[in-house]
C-alpha cells in the first residue's frame, strides 16, 4: 500500500488528535497517597489476585497485561503499591500494607450482573448498565427492559452495517448496542439505576418503587407483558400538572404526588411535636411488596420482576426529609449528594504536534545534550530531503517500505559510526 507524503502526515496527526482525547490526562502518579476515594478502576487479569488498580498504575505498571475497565468505584484505593499485589508498582516507592477496607464483589472475579456473567466486548451486545448503590453493572435484558439477544457473530461486511446504524441511530438509548429495537425504558428517560437487591435493604427506596419518578418494570403474571410502572405518560402529565399547579406559598411535595395525597399522609398533631416533620415519602404498592419480599426471602419471583427502580432527573431533590427517612438516606450519601470522580490531572502535552513535543522535550535537557539533538536533528531531516527529492522531481508516490528502507539505512549508519 502506498500513499503520498502529504496523506502521511495527514493521518500521523489524525492518530496523535485520537490519542490526545482518548488519554487526555497526566498517568505519572500512583492514587494510593490519595487514600480512600472514588476513582475509575482496573482489573488486571493477567495478574493472579483479584484486586484493583488505578488510571495510571493500568498504564504505567500493567500496559502490557490484559485488563478490564471496572469504571467507577466508591471508596477504593489502588492496590498495585500493596502487599496485595506480586506485580511490583513502578509509581510508588514503598510496599504498602493490604488494603483492608476496600470491597471486592464479583467485578473483582470479571462477573457482572445478576446472571453472573463474564462480559466479551466481542461478542456482547448489550451495554450495562451501573447500578447507583452497589456500582455492580447489568444487562438490560436482565432488568426486564428487552429480550436478551443472541451474541454477536459478525463479518467484516457486518461490522460495517454497524458502523451505519450507529450513526442512524443517535437517540437509542445509550445502553444499547445499534442492531436492536429500542428498550422498554431508554437510557435518555432515566437518571440512575439501582438494582433490586439493594433496592430490598432500603425501606424508603422500597417505599417510592412504583411512585412518579421512581419507575420499576413488573407485570401481572408470566403471560403478560413486561411494562412501566406507572406508565410512562402518567409520569410525563403528573409532571407537566405539578409544573402548572406550583405556587409561591407551598413548595409541591418531594414525592410528586399532589397535595391532598400529601396531605392524608401527615401524622396527627397529637402525635407529634411541633419540631417534628411530617413523613410525605409514598405508600408501597401491593405489586413492589410482592417483589421485594421474595427478594428478601431468597423467592426470585421472575414472574412479576426484579425490583429494579429507575429514578428520573431530579431525584435526589424529591426525597422525603422527614426524622424517619432522612437517617436511611444519609447512610447512603450518593441518595442525596452526586459523587465527585477523581480524575488525573490534565497532560499539559496532551494535543501537541511532534514538532511541538520535540522542543519541550529538547528545553527540558541541558544545553550541550540539546545542542547536540539539534545537530542531529538538522542532520537526519537534510538526509530525509535528499531522499525524498527524487520521488518530488519524477513525480513517484512514497510507499511504506521507501520510508522503512530510508530510516534502516539511518540506523545502520549510526551503528557504523559507533563501533
Amino acid at each position: 500500500m502506498s500513499e503520498s507524503l502529504a496523506d502521511y502526515l495527514v493521518s500521523q496527526q489524525h492518530l496523535l488528535q485520537e490519542a490526545s482525547e482518548a488519554l487526555p490526562h497526566q498517568f505519572s502518579k500512583c492514587t494510593y497517597s490519595l487514600g480512600h476515594i472514588r476513582q475509575a478502576v482496573y482489573l488486571c487479569e493477567t495478574c493472579p489476585e483479584s484486586r484493583g488498580i488505578c488510571s495510571a498504575c493500568s498504564i504505567a505498571c500493567h500496559t502490557d497485561h490484559e485488563q478490564t475497565e471496572l469504571f467507577p468505584k466508591r471508596n477504593f484505593r489502588c492496590d498495585c503499591p500493596t502487599e496485595g499485589t506480586t506485580h511490583p508498582c513502578s509509581l510508588h516507592n514503598n510496599l504498602e500494607p493490604v488494603n483492608t477496607e476496600n470491597l471486592y464483589g464479583q467485578n473483582f472475579q470479571a462477573l457482572f450482573c445478576r446472571c453472573q456473567r463474564p462480559y466479551d466486548a466481542q461478542t456482547e451486545r448489550e451495554t450495562m448498565i451501573q447500578c447507583l448503590a452497589c456500582e455492580d453493572w447489568f444487562h438490560e435484558s436482565c432488568c426486564n427492559l428487552r429480550d436478551r439477544p443472541a451474541p454477536r457473530e459478525q463479518t467484516p461486511e457486518e461490522n460495517d452495517q454497524y458502523q451505519v446504524n450507529e450513526n442512524e441511530n443517535e437517540t437509542r438509548s445509550e445502553a444499547s448496542s445499534s442492531g436492536l429495537p429500542p428498550p422498554l425504558l431508554e437510557a435518555s428517560d432515566y437518571d440512575a439505576f439501582i438494582c433490586g437487591s439493594c433496592v430490598s435493604k432500603n425501606s424508603v427506596l422500597q417505599r417510592y418503587a412504583g411512585s412518579a419518578g421512581c419507575l420499576i418494570v413488573t407485570r401481572d403474571s408470566s403471560s403478560s407483558p413486561w411494562k412501566l410502572y406507572p406508565e410512562k405518560d402518567a409520569v410525563d402529565n403528573l409532571s407537566r400538572s405539578e409544573n402548572t399547579n406550583c405556587s409561591q406559598k407551598r413548595r409541591s411535595s418531594p414525592t410528586g404526588f399532589s397535595e391532598r395525597n400529601a396531605k392524608r399522609q401527615r401524622v396527627s398533631p397529637s402525635s407529634s411535636s411541633s419540631s417534628s416533620e411530617p413523613c410525605l415519602a409514598p405508600s408501597s404498592s401491593h405489586q413492589s411488596d410482592k417483589i421485594y419480599t421474595g427478594i428478601r426471602d431468597s423467592e426470585h419471583l421472575a414472574t412479576l420482576g426484579t425490583g429494579d427502580i429507575f429514578l428520573t432527573e431530579g431525584f435526589r431533590d424529591r426525597w422525603c426529609q422527614c426524622s424517619t427517612c432522612l437517617p436511611l438516606l444519609k447512610a447512603n450519601r450518593y441518595l442525596l449528594e452526586e459523587e465527585d470522580t477523581y480524575e488525573p490531572p490534565s497532560d499539559p502535552d496532551s494535543g501537541l504536534s511532534l514538532e511541538e513535543l520535540g522542543m519541550r522535550a529538547l528545553s527540558r535537557l541541558p544545553r550541550d545534550r540539546a545542542i547536540d539533538g539539534i545537530h542531529a536533528f538538522n542532520a537526519m531531516r537534510e538526509d530525509l530531503v535528499q531522499f525524498l527529492r527524487p520521488f518530488a522531481q519524477d513525480g513517484k508516490v512514497v510507499s511504506d517500505s521507501d520510508v522503512k528502507t530510508f530510516f534502516e539505512t539511518l540506523m545502520e549508519r549510526h551503528r557504523g559510526q559507533n563501533t
